[in-house]
């Protein structure tokens, strides 16, 4: 496969890692079409972008962004994990169904290159060792993970017959700037916003979920490097640290010299209880390296936030 300028479709572009991705094939060259669901986000340059708005589950407009490109980045969930347990059928109907139809147009069309955004953070339920290989088996807690690895399956399942060249990624927990922070999904930007405006954190547990927490632009460059390569089947995309909650509690008292109250509320059953990647594989196959740490990422975030919103919302 080339590894020269490429066509690119973003499905999910407008979110906050597909715009952070989109800025960066932009800037690598690339044509970048997106197909989301929303309009524009006003917090970003969209010069240059075909920017085409409608749902994931409509089949025909989806068809129809796919003209003309030859890469795809598959990063639309129409839940989070902890939503998804809720309506099942509408996580299978809007998210496994919607993906099928995709690699269906995509085959049709002849288009091979398909890069899913997964979930490491859920895919391996409670994993048997840390850190988690890329071949650790998939045993989800939640719809979220469950549908996730069942589009997985279906890629890879493609792949095998020779119809797709599918790449997959499995995040740990992006964060920096741009995500939301309304405390759905994204707990440093929902923490950070709390501390910016005086509230209190709420924290599921005792505070010693561990995660493995990776900056943005580190996301991003993984995302590029392994999606314009040649390379097939399945990355992890993590820092390979952990870190609790309560890590995170303390970077964010540094980053923004405050210190935070926090409510603790019962455990939730749909949590993994401690999730790090191992990122051997994209260091070894794809001279990828996490360059951001913790600390500096934290800062990142706070700074962008200070300076979009200073006085709160």
């Amino acid at each position: 496969m080339s590894t020269g300028a490429r066509r690119c479709l973003v499905i999910g572009g407008n979110g906050f890692i597909g715009s952070h991705l989109v800025d960066a094939l932009r800037a690598g060259g690339n044509s970048v079409r997106v197909f989301d669901a929303g309009a524009p986000r006003p917090d970003m340059d969209w010069s240059g972008v075909d920017y085409r708005r409608g749902a994931f589950d409509a089949a025909a407009d989806v068809a129809a962004a796919l003209d003309g490109v030859d890469t795809v980045f598959h990063l639309v969930s129409t839940t989070v994990p902890s939503t998804s347990n809720k309506d099942p059928v509408a996580d299978i109907q809007g998210n496994l169904v919607a993906s099928v139809a995709l690699m269906r147009a995509m085959i049709d069309r002849g288009l091979r290159r398909l890069v899913f955004f997964s979930s490491g953070g859920t895919v391996y339920g409670n994993p048997s060792r840390l850190p988690v290989p890329e071949d650790h088996p998939l045993e989800p807690i939640s719809s979220y993970g469950v549908v996730k690895a069942a589009i997985e399956r279906y890629l890879l399942m493609y792949g095998k017959l020779g119809q797709l060249d599918p790449l997959i990624l499995r995040p740990g927990n992006p964060y920096g700037p741009r995500q939301g922070a309304a405390g759905i999904q994204g707990v440093i930007p929902a923490f950070l916003r709390r501390v910016r405006d005086g509230e209190r954190l709420q924290v599921w547990g005792d505070g010693g979920v561990v995660r493995d927490y990776l900056y943005i632009a580190d996301l991003v460059d993984l995302a590029i490097a392994a999606g314009l390569s040649d390379k097939n089947g399945v990355f992890n995309a993590g820092s390979g640290v952990g870190h609790s909650l309560l890590d995170i509690v303390a970077e964010i008292a540094r980053a923004t010299g405050r210190q935070p109250a926090i409510d603790f509320h019962p455990a939730r059953n749909f949590d993994v209880d401690a999730l790090v990647l191992d990122v051997t594989r994209a260091r070894s196959e794809l001279g990828w390296q996490p360059r951001v740490s913790l600390a500096e990422g934290m800062d990142r975030t706070w700074k962008a936030m200070s300076a979009a919103d200073p006085v709160g919302s």
